[in-house]
């Protein structure tokens, strides 16, 4: 009788509900990947507080100290490469959003031959490795006189932000109604209004998308930054923190601090962008 009322007065699990030991499970899976995703950057930041001869103890900060970063700010060339990459990336991501915008909007909008093969072509892009495309791009801007320049490296930058963005700005595009572009070219404005005006104001999760994407790629590229810039003084960031360990010296206090700076910038642009980051990137992705 007791097994038969028992029987009778469970409620029946819902469909997709967990059970008590699955979600203990999920929790702790989920704290173990919080552990892991955070422990590095904090050893990062705990490392670049201890002298110089503490770099490879295991022990947490026992002589607390700015040492490093007073070294890295004061007796480096770090405030020399932090303008360089200020400088690249800005232009990047400007001239990156607006490219990709308004070829993201043209194709979104106006039919014309060659229209999806010219889209393929713009993911196609995507598909080179670096290590491939280092030697003619090298050999290319050392034609055009442009290696130890910003320029030649925003170009660089450029050939790989604007294929993607502009693909999902096409996508993000497409869902904005026609009806729109054409109540403004009923009020008197030519395309390029229709864009500016009411079009672009609708799409700023988009836009905050592939701004941030065309900063973090010029902010944290090293590959072509390292092949394309020589001298201290040209350098960026990423060639920059390479001085620090080399097969010559090995100056982890200097890294770790440098990296610490480094990670402030990337940190705020994604606080400020991150409430339309995840609208901008569905979008992206469901349309096409």
């Amino acid at each position: 009788m007791t097994t038969d009322t028992t029987t009778r007065t469970r409620k029946p699990r819902l469909r997709g509900e967990r059970g008590p030991l699955a979600s203990v499970a999920l929790h702790l899976t989920l704290a173990v990947a919080s552990v892991i995703a955070v422990f590095p950057p904090l050893w990062l930041l705990v490392t670049s507080l201890k002298p110089k001869d503490e770099a490879f103890t295991t022990d947490l900060v026992k002589d607390f100290t700015f040492s490093n970063y007073a070294h890295v700010l004061g007796e480096t060339e770090f405030l020399t490469w932090l303008g360089n990459s200020l400088m690249v990336v800005g232009l990047t991501t400007v001239i990156g959003v607006f490219i990709s915008a308004t070829t993201g909007y043209a194709v979104s909008r106006f039919k014309f031959p060659g229209m999806r093969p010219l889209m393929w072509l713009l993911l196609v892009t995507q598909m080179f490795p670096v290590a491939v495309l280092i030697v003619p791009l090298y050999n290319l801007l050392a034609t055009l006189g442009l290696l130890n320049q910003p320029v030649g490296l925003v170009i660089t930058y450029l050939t790989i932000a604007i294929p993607f963005c502009a693909w999902m700005m096409k996508g993000y595009f497409d869902t904005i109604p026609v009806e729109i572009d054409e109540a403004g070219r009923v009020d008197g404005l030519n395309p390029f209004g229709v864009f500016w005006r009411l079009v672009l104001p609708l799409a700023k999760p988009g836009l905050a998308v592939t701004g941030f994407y065309s900063f973090i790629t010029g902010w944290a590229e090293v590959a072509y930054a390292s092949a394309f810039m020589t001298g201290e003084e040209n350098l960026t960031l990423a060639g920059g923190l390479q001085t620090f360990v080399n097969q010559y010296t090995s100056d982890w206090g200097s890294l770790t601090a440098s990296a610490v700076i480094v990670a402030v910038p990337a940190a705020v642009i994604f606080g400020f962008a991150q409430r339309h980051l995840v609208a901008g990137l569905t979008a992206g992705a469901t349309k096409s």
